[in-house]
């Protein structure tokens, strides 16, 4: 048995409601005590939340437990129901979600994957070349591409050791 399309169609508006606002209530919090929100997770029910961030000297095991006390103490009085809470660096192969990511890694080997394949390819990797007119450069084998930021689906550092 199912339930009614507009059932469903309201689960999914209210559920990114309080995604953007839980995200918002979390950036607002982390950005107050010097880090950087990389990205935010949360499982298929909302019931695991893992808040990824990173900091201008790194990140430590106490940066990561005094983050995540005060963000407990933060959704206590914000009412966001949860019933898991982690909090880590983004690692080596940290996500790039924000266009001043690309920017910011220049020089880094990534690997980005688009929404729409470029000559049949979704995949690339290669070295960070920036921005350019609004666009990600990329210097892959192939040489150099220019990427729509909003085509880009996921991209990574690739970590060097």
């Amino acid at each position: 048995m199912g339930g009614s399309p507009i059932f469903y169609l309201w689960r999914r508006i209210v559920e990114g409601c309080w995604r953007v606002r839980t995200e918002e209530i979390i950036e607002q919090a982390v950005e107050g005590l010097g880090f950087e929100l990389v990205d935010f997770e949360t499982s298929p029910k909302g019931r695991l939340l893992r808040v990824f961030i990173d900091g201008p000297n790194g990140i430590s095991v106490d940066d990561c437990a005094n983050v995540s006390n005060h963000l407990t103490r933060l959704f206590a009085v914000e009412n966001v129901d949860y019933d898991r809470l982690e909090v880590s660096s983004p690692g080596l192969d940290r996500p790039l979600k924000k266009l001043g990511d690309f920017q910011r890694f220049a020089g880094h080997e990534a690997h980005v994957r688009v929404r729409v394949a470029i000559d049949g390819q979704r995949n690339f990797a290669g070295l960070l070349g920036g921005l350019s007119e609004g666009k990600v450069l990329l210097t892959t084998d192939k040489g150099m591409i220019a990427l729509d930021f909003e085509q880009i689906d996921k991209a990574r550092l690739v970590p060097k050791f």
